[in-house]
């Protein structure tokens, strides 16, 4: 058992009928700017250094700071998951520094919110990356099972085949530990990547960090909402969307992706709410002369 929180990390917003509430499992200094973005030099950086200070970037450690987090929509209808973080006991070959967690702050944070992993319907993915699927499984007396037992997790098929042909390469120990169990316990389904589940939730494809990459929509009474997921990491692609992410697998693509994404949202009335920006996460892109940049929904 993990300690007691210092501060929760269940955070509450409303979008016409639907309730959205953050759950946190991370919370910290991630990697230093220009471990993330190639173009981050401190000459770069300089003119963005009032605002990222000190909620975007450490000012002890000098690493941008990025939430791990899941996104629960309540509908009148269904209780949804999008992505599902880190998880414990996972091997995480490719980032030991989250290996092998044993911590239940992620499940108590959900228990706390008032949902029981037996309430929720569906799980979404964003993309199967170690920090967006963790929690898609636990292990159970040696074997990896379904957290969520009664949901149907939705896989864009793409991103689907991707992840596998990774874990067939010996890649990546995700897809064994996170993906195929559910697919083996028949909770598993693949779809398109505009995937409508219905007039609440439905899937857009946003790839370029990984080739199956999709962002989930939520709307409710003509209000819209989307989650990003791995499309735009930190506020300073909104100054600069040409900045791609060391890891995107696709820059170029990735890097048109996310410009249309900006520019279709940019000072509408879509809620933004971003999958790794600094807490409180939840805002709205504007522009700001040729590109763009985040206002917070919260102070």
């Amino acid at each position: 058992m993990s300690p007691p929180d210092a501060l929760p990390r269940i955070h509450r917003h409303t979008l016409g009928e639907l309730e959205i509430t953050r759950i946190v499992e991370l919370d910290e200094p991630f990697l230093a700017p220009h471990q993330m973005f190639a173009e981050a030099t401190p000459e770069a950086l300089a003119p963005h250094l009032e605002w990222l200070l000190p909620k975007a970037l450490c000012p002890v450690t000098g690493k941008l700071i990025l939430p791990i987090q899941t996104y629960v929509i309540r509908t009148p209808h269904h209780v949804a998951l999008v992505d599902t973080c880190i998880g414990n006991h996972k091997s995480l070959a490719g980032f030991k520094r989250w290996a092998n967690r044993e911590d239940d702050t992620w499940l108590r944070r959900l228990a706390a919110a008032g949902i029981s992993p037996e309430q929720v319907d569906y799980v979404f993915c964003t993309h199967l990356h170690l920090d967006h699927c963790g929690w898609h499984t636990r292990l159970e007396n040696g074997r990896w099972v379904p957290t969520f037992p009664n949901a149907r997790y939705l896989f864009a098929a793409e991103e689907f085949a991707y992840a596998e042909s990774r874990a067939r390469a010996g890649e990546d120990p995700v897809f064994a530990e996170n993906v195929l169990p559910v697919m083996e316990a028949g909770r598993g389904v693949l779809v398109a990547q505009d995937f409508v589940l219905d007039d609440t939730l439905w899937l857009e494809s946003t790839p370029g960090h990984t080739p199956g990459h999709v962002s989930v929509h939520l709307q409710s009474r003509q209000l819209h909402g989307v989650v990003t997921g791995d499309l735009i990491h930190s506020p300073l692609q909104c100054h600069h969307p040409e900045w791609n992410f060391r890891h995107d697998e696709n820059p170029a693509l990735a890097s048109l992706t996310r410009r249309a994404f900006l520019e279709r949202h940019a000072d509408a009335a879509t809620l933004i709410l971003a999958s790794h920006f600094p807490s409180p996460s939840i805002g709205r892109f504007v522009r700001k002369h040729q590109a763009f940049e985040y206002r917070y929904l919260e102070p």
